[in-house]
Order: C-alpha cells, then sequence, then structure tokens
C-alpha cells in the first residue's frame, strides 16, 4: 500500500502552475510585441517606399527623402520618453498594467496613419498630423519593450532566463515580418493605385492585431519578481522614490553601458532595413518587391535564430554569442551595399539572410534578457527601458537619417559603413566590459 504525500503533490502542482504561467507570459510577450513592431515598422517601410511622395510631394526628391527619415526619427527620438514614462509607471504601478496602454496607444496612431490625408489633400495639415501619430507610436513602442521583456525574464527560472527574455525578439521579428509581408502583398499594384490607397491597408488591418494583442495581455498574470519588491517595499514603508533619479544616481555607468551595448547593432539593422531599401530604389532603380522579398525570406529566418542564439547565451554565456555577432555585424556592413548594387535577387536575399536572419537575430535575442540583468527590481524597468530606447534612439533614429544625408551629399556608403562598424566595435566592448550576467539573481540584483 502506498501513500502520497500531500508536500510534494502541492510542489509539482506549484511548479506546474509556474511553467503554465511562463509559457503564457512567453506567447503574451511574442504576440503582444508582434503587434507593436509590426505598427511601427509599417511606419518605416512606408517612410521609405511612400512617405516622401505622398506627404513632401512638393519638395524635391532628394529632399523628401530626407524629410521623410526625418519622420521616422521623430518616432525613434520619442522612444527614450516613452521607456521614461513606462518605466516610471511600470516600477511603481506594475508590469503589466503599462503593457495594456501601450498598445491600445500603438494601435489607435498607427489606424489614424492609413486614414490620413495626402499633403495635396490638406496641405502642410497632413506632415504635422503624420508627425504627431508618429510621436504617439514610439512613446508607445517606447514604453512597450521593457515591460514586455521583463514579464518573460521575471517569470522565467535562472537557466532559462535569455530563452525567455528572446520572447521580444521573436516577437519584434515576426512583427517586421508581418509588416514586409504586408507590404510585399501589394507588390501587385501599380505605382499609381499603391501611392492613392494601397499602402494604407497595412495600417488599417492594424486594427485587427490590436485586438488580439489586447485579449492576450488582460489574461496574464503580473511579474512575481515585481510583487515580491513591491511587498517588501510596502512593509519597510520604503518612501516612493522616482525610478528614473535613482537609477541615474546609482548606476549612471551601468545604464551609459547599456545604452552603448545595443547601439551598433540597433543602427545596422536599422540603416539595412529603412535606407538600404530606400537607397536600392532610387540609386539603382531597383524593384521594391525583389527587396521586399529578400527581406521576408530573412525575417521568416529569425523567427528560428533568435530564440536559439538565446538558448545559446543561456548555455554558454551572454557574450560570448553578443560579441561575435556584433563585430561581425558591423564588419558586414561594408560588403553589404555593394552586394545590392549588383542588382542580382540571389545576393539581395544573401545580404538580408547574414544580416538578419544570423547576425541581428544573435543581438536582438540576447539584448532583452542581457538588459534586464543589469538593474534591481525597483528601477528594472526604467533601467532596461532606457538603456534600449536611448540605444534605439542613436542607432534606428539618428542612424538612418545621417546615412541618407552622408548618401545625399556625397560622402557615400562607404561612410554609412564605417559609421555602423564605430558603434559596433563601441557595443562590443560595452559588452565585454559588463561581464558575465547570466547567474545574477532578479530579486537580489
Amino acid at each position: 500500500m502506498t501513500t502520497s504525500n500531500p508536500s510534494v503533490t502541492a510542489a509539482q502542482a506549484s511548479a506546474g502552475q509556474r511553467r503554465r504561467q511562463a509559457r503564457r507570459i512567453y506567447a503574451a510577450s511574442f504576440i503582444g510585441t508582434t503587434v507593436e513592431f509590426y505598427d511601427f515598422i509599417a511606419f518605416g517601410t512606408a517612410a521609405s517606399l511612400v512617405f516622401g511622395k505622398v506627404f513632401f510631394a512638393s519638395t524635391s526628391p532628394v529632399v523628401g527623402t530626407i524629410a521623410s527619415f526625418a519622420t521616422l526619427a521623430i518616432g525613434y527620438a520619442a522612444r527614450p520618453l516613452g521607456g521614461i514614462i513606462g518605466g516610471h509607471f511600470g516600477d511603481k504601478v506594475g508590469r503589466k498594467s503599462v503593457l495594456i496602454w501601450t498598445m491600445a496607444l500603438m494601435g489607435t496612431s498607427t489606424f489614424l496613419i492609413g486614414l490620413l490625408p495626402s499633403s495635396g489633400q490638406i496641405g502642410s495639415l497632413a506632415p504635422i498630423l503624420l508627425v504627431v501619430l508618429r510621436l504617439v507610436q514610439g512613446l508607445a513602442v517606447g514604453g512597450e519593450w521593457g515591460g514586455a521583456v521583463l514579464m518573460s525574464v521575471e517569470h522565467a527560472k535562472e537557466s532559462n532566463r535569455g530563452f525567455f527574455g528572446s520572447a521580444t525578439g521573436v516577437g519584434s521579428g515576426c512583427g517586421v515580418l508581418l509588416a514586409y509581408t504586408a507590404f510585399g502583398a501589394l507588390g501587385g499594384l501599380g505605382e499609381d493605385q499603391f501611392l492613392k490607397w494601397g499602402w494604407r491597408l497595412p495600417f488599417l488591418a492594424s486594427g485587427v492585431l490590436i485586438a488580439i494583442g489586447l485579449y492576450i495581455r488582460l489574461r496574464v498574470e503580473e511579474s512575481p519578481v515585481f510583487q515580491a519588491e513591491r511587498g517588501r517595499s510596502e512593509a519597510a514603508r520604503t518612501p516612493a522614490r522616482s525610478p528614473l533619479l535613482a537609477v541615474v544616481r546609482e548606476r549612471p555607468v551601468r545604464l551609459l553601458i547599456g545604452i552603448g551595448v545595443y547601439a551598433g547593432p540597433f543602427m545596422a539593422q536599422a540603416i539595412i532595413t529603412t535606407f538600404l531599401i530606400s537607397y536600392a530604389t532610387t540609386k539603382f532603380g531597383l524593384p521594391r518587391q525583389v527587396l521586399l522579398d529578400g527581406l521576408i525570406v530573412s525575417l521568416a529566418g529569425m523567427l528560428v535564430t533568435v530564440p536559439l542564439f538565446a538558448w545559446l547565451s543561456d548555455k554558454i554565456g551572454r557574450r560570448t554569442v553578443y560579441i561575435p555577432a556584433t563585430l561581425l555585424f558591423g564588419a558586414f556592413a561594408f560588403a553589404a551595399f555593394p552586394m545590392v548594387g549588383t542588382g542580382s535577387p540571389l545576393a539581395i536575399t544573401a545580404v538580408f539572410v547574414i544580416s538578419m536572419t544570423f547576425l541581428n537575430g544573435a543581438t536582438v535575442g540576447i539584448v532583452g534578457s542581457l538588459l534586464s540583468e543589469l538593474f534591481p527590481t525597483r528601477y528594472r524597468y526604467t533601467g532596461a527601458s532606457v538603456s534600449y530606447q536611448f540605444a534605439g534612439l542613436i542607432g534606428g533614429g539618428i542612424g538612418p537619417l545621417v546615412a541618407s544625408v552622408l548618401a545625399e551629399t556625397g560622402a557615400g556608403v562607404t561612410a554609412v559603413s564605417l559609421m555602423i562598424a564605430v558603434f559596433c566595435v563601441v557595443s562590443a566592448v560595452c559588452a565585454g566590459v559588463l561581464g558575465d550576467t547570466r547567474k545574477v539573481d532578479l530579486h537580489q540584483a
């Protein structure tokens, strides 16, 4: 006759519940980030292909291109502010509530962009409204990333934080893939049809994705690490302090290193997925469909490589994977433009597969857990968000804008490649300085 041990049974049930919740959180972070990045990158794609002609039609093609990328940069400029605001409330109120608000803001602004009249219809008001809606997008995605990462990382075990932290990386890759697929599906339209109404369809379709994302996020539980920290603070009656001021005062060097660690890879992928497409269509007259097809293939590959590299970082260390990928990203920038310039669909696809599937897959899959492991719980949302979003401002906002100026003013794409390489070296050095963060106890950090 055997007897069961109630304490063992209860422990097994509890462990099973934690595993189920962790999987649910991974799915929620993945789907939510997919929606957010679909919206954000749809704007970047339209900036490359459409906005210069639709919202800046009265300017020359060169000025229109630069103005279009300036609106793209405005969204990246708003992301740090969104990270600060989202981080403040995420560290004070909770991760979950911030994620619901950011998704609602992103969905509304994206849908309205799809309805926005052109400058030919309402004049200068059109680009002004475009900038306003882009600002809202930037604020929303700025507040989104940190919460989605922390919900995954803080629900995970120490041994698989890297893998669970990759949920946002997979989601961002999937969101970008959906955005480019949506534009790629419009390849059969003529130029006039595409410019008049075709480009609006991907923005309007985001309404369905937002509804799905909100439904899933409303069903997840708050981070247990955050709840434990809040319980300790309430028991000790710790006075409320600004998370931003706390991280600046207590971990200023860590904050700067966190910004530097991802600025290079962010710049590389942003220039390749926005500026390179615009450059190839205007400089070489390459069909946009050839470029989008190559990018779509590479993004599909990222859905496999991002979690793979993240899992590998759990086994052999974050730096061991991250540093070589970052340096190779910088080196490959010198080959990317000449390869695209050949006009060969095979060469173009190879550029995107090497840069996005493998090099970007390795960096974006690890950066979430890496930045989360740098800061204590009481201001982890703020620290990780500010680090990531300022890296995005430098790499994703300023990078493509400077690249467009360099290319149009005679410095050429070699100068663009050099800029990417320098920032990637800086990022590799920052990652090396951090050491191995895998064993950090998030409750004690």
